[in-house]
């Protein structure tokens, strides 16, 4: 082997990374060297603090530091000579996926679908609201912001609101069957109607743009040749939908529709509306979003219309973006959709992180100061320190339990850290979530980071009164 990796932990993970290294020794395609710096805790590892004691191996080709050690690499680099320096995951236990155990390759990110993502009740939002949401729509993923109307008087705003969102460099398109409506938001730039059919479809010539196309009576598909064929004679682009109906309401009859529509118009640009489904569906959108992109992406339904109305959808955009290039790599690379897109996994981890009851103890062993360190396994949440293994799957009782073994290290900033920190524990526990300590569950797009407290304060976590930190950078 030509290539030589040079990992750099800490005391404490010592045991635990020649133990990963040792079972992904095969796979590595390369070498490797251990070095393990005079620090308990890898986390409290700085560049600069690393550079004081790296020795490179003259072989080494790469440089692996433990993905806590925040800031600029540079001092580093200048010591790595030809190899490179990077850093691993937070989790020695992700070194597989690090090392390139992935399903995507990477390519991936592509994508063919357009979304559409409507404002609706536009006319009672004022102008500004308008133009503020719909910047965040197109930060969230959508290219186009449906400009959604009310039945009723046209609104006579509508001009205005498209030529702002215009002027924003945003395209547009207008969600109205009234020609009094649509005709001023076309000439202001709308560049696609939603909808036409028999009623507006004679208007539809004189607007100058792509329309969407709707049957009649959905049920059947009603009229909607008949309106495809007079638009298409007189050269009016078009998209056809058939319209997702929701559940108990011709649900699946509607998702026939679309295959029938397929079948009869094999080359036509089709949309689906998918907020009968996510709006009006009890369950969390990200799924039910990337199921009907993933029909979609298969059918050749190239643009969808999205809405973020109730509070389970709110974030549908971002799922949708999310979804197309997931559906679009998997599709065009003829492997299912697993462990391709992490993001979309937000209630439960995609892979769990047993730890062992003999870690658990061997790291009590190991582990020398009095600093709290929390872990959630097996349904049991564990405290260790220097001496110390305690464990409970309730929260209450495994702090009594400090209590009675601890009474005077307890403080109140202790209590507070300790409380915070096992209210995460416990939940991962519940949901089946991995749990760090100090770390942010993981809920995949929906993830907030968590700036350790620790490096924040530039101390180990929940240090106990009249300890010292010896071993910090």
């Amino acid at each position: 082997m030509t290539d030589h990796i040079h990992f750099v932990t800490g005391r404490l993970a010592e045991t635990a990374l020649r133990a990963q290294l040792a079972e992904l020794a095969p796979h590595l395609g390369a070498g490797y060297s251990i070095q393990v710096l005079p620090i308990t805790v890898a986390a409290l590892m700085s560049p600069a603090w690393v550079a004081r004691h790296l020795q490179v191996p003259p072989t080494a080709t790469r440089v692996i530091l433990p993905g806590y050690c925040e800031g600029d690499l540079a001092p580093l680099i200048a010591l790595a000579g030809a190899a490179s320096v990077e850093r691993g995951p937070r989790d020695l236990r992700q070194l597989p996926e690090f090392f390139g155990h992935q399903s995507r390759s990477d390519d991936y990110g592509a994508y063919d679908i357009e979304i559409l993502a409507e404002i609706n009740h536009a006319p009672r939002l004022s102008l500004d609201e308008i133009l503020r949401t719909a910047q965040q729509l197109a930060a969230d993923g959508a290219d186009l912001i449906d400009v959604g109307c009310e039945p009723g008087e046209p609104w006579t705003g509508v001009g205005a609101a498209v030529r702002a969102l215009k002027e924003l460099g945003l395209r547009v398109s207008i969600d109205s069957l009234n020609p009094r409506e649509i005709a001023p938001a076309v000439a202001a730039g709308a560049e696609l109607v939603l909808s036409v059919n028999a009623a507006n479809r004679a208007a539809a010539v004189d607007w100058g743009c792509e329309v969407v196309v709707i049957p009649d009576d959905f049920a059947t598909l009603g009229g909607l040749e008949e309106t495809v064929e007079f638009l298409a004679s007189r050269n009016v682009p078009l998209r056809i939908d058939p319209v997702l109906e929701p559940i108990a309401f011709g649900f699946a009859a509607s998702l026939g529709r679309y295959f029938e529509v397929r079948r009869r118009y094999p080359d036509a640009e089709m949309l689906m509306g998918i907020g009968n489904l996510t709006e009006l569906t009890d369950v969390d959108s990200a799924g039910v979003n990337t199921l009907l992109l993933g029909i979609c992406q298969e059918l050749g339904v190239r643009s969808v219309l999205t809405t973020q109305v109730i509070n389970w959808a709110r974030t549908s955009v971002r799922e949708c973006d999310l979804a197309r290039r997931l559906v679009h790599y998997t599709v065009t690379q003829r492997v299912p959709p697993k462990r391709v897109e992490p993001r979309l996994v937000t209630l439960r981890d995609a892979k769990l992180y047993p730890l062992e009851a003999q870690q658990l103890d061997q790291l009590a062993a190991d582990i020398k100061d009095h600093n709290y360190r929390l872990f959630a396994d097996a349904g049991e949440l564990h405290l260790i320190a220097a001496g110390l293994h305690l464990s409970d799957a309730d929260p209450f009782l495994l702090f009594e339990k400090l209590l009675a073994t601890q009474p005077t290290n307890v403080d109140a900033a202790h209590a507070f850290y300790l409380g915070f920190e096992l209210s995460k524990a416990l939940t991962a526990l519940t949901l089946g979530k991995n749990y760090t300590q100090d770390e942010a569950l993981d809920w995949g797009y929906l993830t907030q980071p968590e700036r350790s407290h620790r490096v924040k304060l530039g101390r180990r976590a929940a240090p106990q009164q009249g300890t010292k930190d010896e071993d910090a950078p």
